[in-house]
């Protein structure tokens, strides 16, 4: 029996993957503006955000779904906008300068205990990052005490596998070839809150009313497989570090695999259309 994995170590883990994504995901942050559009739009219109208001992101990465967010809460509102890495908010100052967003602060924050006084904000967002957190559960328990009574919380996880193919095939094809080991049922990551009755009930449990959830669609195009690949290692900390040791043959291999995976969602010309979809859920303290 495989041995319990330590919590600290599962978070130590984690930040460091994502401070070496950072980089990837600052290349990349307007092209995932522009995939998470209806997401961010989902949760941004389930939050019934007024001027004067202070609004938290969580988990935020380059910060484009709260910036999307900030002229809502303006004049007068704040945006915190917060993630776990230094990395990822050097990326969100430098998008918030691109956009103009002034009435944002920066802050280092985790999401299962969130340094914040209690019933201090009106609003929580949170895209894609209460699955890749070690206690989902607590982090939805303190985002309750940090919002006032009344206050939204909206929060986007992916749906199950399945329905996300841009994201299963490369860790398919890693583990076809005996580079990677088939991921843990049950454990952190992408599809961990997949489950849209034990994201409910987590939810309840925290003490959150008027539970909704519903689902959006998330399609990735790309007009060739280079650009899917690229992307995929440039945002994957799991599957770019995976590959960084391989040999060029044992690279060109997990290659083969994952064009081979991907061979039918490429049309004649060669641009790939590949299905996704997210789980979006809103809830209010």
């Amino acid at each position: 029996m495989a041995a319990t994995p330590d919590p600290d170590e599962q978070r130590a883990e984690l930040i460091d993957r994502w401070e070496f994504a950072s980089s990837g995901w600052g290349k990349r942050a307007q092209r995932m503006r522009e995939a998470g559009m209806a997401v961010s739009t989902w949760l941004i219109e389930q939050l019934s955000l007024q001027p004067g208001q202070r609004l938290l992101e969580l988990a935020a990465g380059p910060g484009d779904t709260g910036f999307l967010a900030a002229e809502l809460i303006a004049p007068g509102g704040t945006l915190i906008t917060s993630d776990a890495t230094e990395g990822m908010l050097a990326v969100a100052r430098e998008r918030a300068q691109q956009f103009d967003v002034k009435n944002v602060e920066f802050k280092q924050l985790q999401i299962e205990w969130i340094d914040l006084p209690t019933a201090s904000v009106d609003a929580i967002v949170c895209r894609w990052g209460y699955m890749l957190t070690v206690d989902p559960a607590a982090g939805m328990s303190d985002a309750r005490r940090v919002l006032k009574p009344g206050g939204r919380f909206a929060i986007a996880v992916w749906d199950r596998a399945p329905e996300n193919p841009w994201a299963t095939i490369p860790t398919e094809a890693f583990v076809q070839g005996g580079y990677l080991d088939p991921p843990e049922r049950g454990g952190v990551g992408m599809f961990a809150l997949a489950d849209p009755d034990v994201l409910q009930q987590m939810l309840e449990d925290a003490g959150f009313v008027e539970v909704v959830i519903d689902s959006v669609e998330v399609i990735r195009e790309y007009d060739a497989f280079e650009d899917y690949w690229g992307e995929t290692l440039d945002l994957s900390p799991t599957h770019s570090r995976t590959l960084e040791p391989l040999s060029d043959e044992q690279r060109a291999d997990v290659e083969r695999r994952v064009r081979e995976l991907t061979a039918t969602y490429t049309d004649a010309g060669g641009a790939l259309v590949l299905p996704g979809r997210s789980l979006v859920a809103s809830a209010s303290a």
